[in-house]
């Protein structure tokens, strides 16, 4: 597997901090209010950039990423857990990604589904998703896991809202970005995978440890693309 430029989105700046130190980056272009940086990491083109929060900057992001030449994007940072077995700093990588606040049941359609589309559910590459998972387990602490990623426009922070999800869509951790990502790099064929470190258990408790735990998650996350791009970088 080899890809001549390799976009890499973060939503927050600590969920780019460490990749910015560690890289080479050279030329910047700004594009729909955003800086996207170029650089190489282990020898591996890169185009980095903030997305800020939320799926309509993300989607935005990665369109423009995608028109800047990114063969495939790699969407870093953290989550709020669902699975009850995930832990602060585990990492969930994304087998696919559903919009889980895209509610139209009124009019029929299931929870997530996007009406009058044919995907909703939009799977993650299979290539990146085993070598994310591989670098996971080897790179980072705690426990790497393969799931369902739930985005949606809003910080879940209740019991009840974590069970309904998990019994409406089997998520494994609910964030902000990653279906936009996902929805994008579908419609445009190219491939993705997003990889969450958790930074809260999206409970009761879920504001207070998001901001003790962001930089350690952020962190984690970083880890696994570290070694991804290690490994891709070996062609």
């Amino acid at each position: 597997m080899t890809y001549g430029t390799i976009g890499i989105i973060g939503a927050m700046a600590e969920e780019l901090e460490l990749l910015f130190r560690s890289a080479e980056m050279g030329e910047e272009t700004r594009k729909a209010g955003m800086t996207f940086r170029r650089g190489t990491l282990h020898g591996q083109p890169i185009l980095a950039v903030k997305s800020g929060v939320g799926k309509v900057n993300a989607a935005v992001c990665t369109q423009a990423l995608v028109d800047l030449g990114a063969d495939c994007v790699l969407f870093t940072g953290v989550a709020g857990a669902i699975d009850p077995e995930l832990r602060i700093g585990d990492i969930v990588v994304s087998t696919a990604c559903i919009q889980h606040d895209m509610d139209v049941t009124a009019l029929g359609f299931g929870p997530g589904v996007i009406p009058y589309q044919e995907v909703s559910v939009f799977p993650a590459d299979a290539e990146l998703v085993e070598l994310a998972a591989e670098a996971g387990q080897s790179a980072a602490k705690g426990k790497a896991i393969r799931g369902i990623v739930l985005s949606g426009d809003q910080f879940i922070a209740s019991r009840d809202k974590v069970q309904q999800l998990r019994d409406s869509f089997g998520g494994a951790c609910a964030e902000m970005e990653g279906a936009a990502v996902a929805q994008v790099c579908h419609l445009n064929e190219v491939p993705y995978v997003v990889i969450r470190s958790m930074s809260d258990q999206a409970d009761g408790s879920a504001h207070m440890n998001f901001e003790e735990f962001t930089m350690l998650a952020a962190n984690q996350s970083f880890q696994v693309i570290d070694a991804m791009i290690r490994r891709l970088s070996r062609g």
